[in-house]
Formats: C-alpha cells, sequence, structure tokens
C-alpha cells in the first residue's frame, strides 16, 4: 500500500562475486612482454650509465687541470713536480721531495699520498683523481687482490715537469733524457692547446704517478711504456696544458698483454701517434 516501507529481497542487494585469475597463457603473454621491455630498456639505461660516468671523468680531469694551473700561478710559472717514477722490474721508486701524487696506486690502501701531493691543497676532494668507470682493485704486498677499489686513476705526462730539474748521478740532467718543461711559458711545441697534461690510464699498466713514453732517438722504438685506459666506450679522457679536456676514442682497444714495455702493432699506430702527438719530442 502506498506509504508503506518497501522492503527489497537480501539476495538482490547482495554483490554478486566472481573469481578472476590469470590463465597460464595469460601469464606467459606478461612475462614476455616484460621481458621485451627489458630487452629494449636496459642497454638504454647501460649507455646512459657509461655517459654519466664518462661526463664524470672528464669533470675531476678539469678539476685537475686548474689545480695544476693554480699550482703554476703560484709558483712564478714553474709547474708541479712530477718526478714519481716506479721501477716495475725492481719494484723500486724514484722519487724526489715533492711531487703531484706520490705513491704506488696499485696497493695504496688510503687517500694519505695523494693528500701529501702539492696539488692537493688545491682541491680537497680526493674524488677526483679516480675515474668513475675504473673498477680495478688494490694488491696486497704479494700481488693478491683485495676488494677495495684504487684510489687514483689518472696519470700525469712526463712532458710537463717529468723530473726536469733532476739530476741523476749516472745520467746527469734528467731533462735531458725525457723532453719536458719545467714551466708553462715553454710550452710551444706542442702548444698548450695540444699537450695534455693528465690521462685516464689503463689499470694493468698504472703505478706510479707519471705517464712515461719513449723519448726520440731512445732506441726502444713503438712501445708502450704506459698505456691509455681502454674504458668509456673503447678510450680515454685526457686534459690539456690551456684547460680544456677531450674524450679520445682508440681504433684499435688498449688491452695489456702482460709486459711492459709493450710493442705496438701496425694497426695501432694511429692511436700511437696521436698520442706521441701530444707530448713533447724535442729536449731543452
Amino acid at each position: 500500500m502506498k506509504g508503506w516501507p518497501i522492503h527489497k529481497s537480501r539476495s538482490l542487494l547482495k554483490p554478486t562475486r566472481q573469481l578472476c585469475a590469470f590463465t597460464l597463457i595469460e601469464l606467459l603473454v606478461v612475462i614476455a612482454i616484460i621481458a621485451i621491455l627489458a630487452a629494449l630498456l636496459l642497454p638504454g639505461l647501460s649507455r646512459a650509465k657509461q655517459q654519466a660516468q664518462n661526463i664524470n671523468c672528464l669533470s675531476n680531469l678539469k678539476q685537475l687541470q686548474l689545480c695544476w694551473h693554480l699550482y703554476a700561478d703560484d709558483h712564478h710559472d714553474f709547474l708541479a713536480p712530477n718526478n714519481f717514477v716506479y721501477n716495475v722490474s725492481s719494484s723500486n721508486d724514484f722519487q724526489i721531495i715533492g711531487t703531484w701524487a706520490p705513491g704506488n696506486a696499485r696497493v695504496d690502501a688510503t687517500t694519505d699520498n695523494l693528500k701529501a701531493g702539492l696539488l692537493f691543497p688545491y682541491n680537497t676532494s680526493t674524488a677526483i683523481y679516480h675515474c668513475p668507470s675504473d673498477m680495478s682493485v688494490i694488491e696486497d704486498g704479494a700481488g693478491n687482490l683485495l676488494s677495495q677499489l684504487r684510489n687514483r686513476s689518472y696519470n700525469m705526462s712526463q712532458s710537463v715537469n717529468g723530473e726536469g730539474d733532476v739530476i741523476d748521478p749516472i745520467f746527469g740532467p734528467m731533462n735531458q733524457l725525457i723532453p719536458c718543461v719545467t714551466k708553462y711559458s715553454q710550452i710551444r711545441d706542442p702548444s698548450p692547446s695540444a699537450l695534455f697534461v693528465f690521462i685516464d690510464e689503463n689499470e694493468d699498466t698504472l703505478y706510479d704517478s707519471q705517464f712515461g713514453f719513449p723519448a726520440p732517438n731512445s732506441g726502444w722504438g713503438n712501445v708502450w711504456f704506459d698505456m691509455p685506459s681502454n674504458r668509456h666506450n673503447q678510450g680515454a679522457n685526457l686534459s690539456f696544458a690551456d684547460g680544456h679536456v677531450e674524450h679520445w676514442k682508440w681504433q684499435v682497444p688498449k688491452i695489456f698483454q702482460g709486459n711492459i714495455p709493450q710493442g705496438v702493432g701496425q694497426n695501432e699506430l694511429n692511436d700511437y701517434n696521436r698520442v706521441k702527438n701530444a707530448m713533447r719530442q724535442e729536449f731543452n
């Protein structure tokens, strides 16, 4: 009747429940789609990570290069000493008091040697001495690999005060054995824009802090004393005396064969000469 409450059946108000589930085929399709998306995305993410690491490495070298310039400004045009050399065959080092970065990168478990370097006061971040793509680890005294990453990945060219003022008791002035300059104003051939200062070195040849190269008419021929790195998409990063940085891609991978000096094959000559032309070839 009109005015009486209308009662709906409880069965009409109760929601209907339906069981939902993936079939095996649907589940396999979803997994396949996820796998395809991952295959498409992961290479792009990997390239982005490598690019970021390369930019970080270039930034490190830019900051080290600035430290190098500031040192020369503060020392009446004299360049930071670059006189730490490690003899691989005898495990001896040769160091005059004061150098840009003392120590053996393969065994240094602390950053104390970096902090003792002459460039450290101009930038007190030890992180700028290490390439983010360098996954090499330190060793103990017996040569056993440890878990800790190395503290330094970069070397300085022998062309820039590479033992230039050192007087060897047997060989005499080192600047007669190693073509180098001791003052910034002496950088003319190559020019400051073409002479590299810091280089991202191959982890298999990195010991001391000087990037060595055979001097003209030394009798060594075309060999590597130290090798550039093979990181950053088969390349290395370098900084130059005028302050700019560059990424160099190699035509041939820089792979250490087990002994230094390492001969240079015919197919590697273009890379070798490129490094050579960015170093001083004439004596003072």
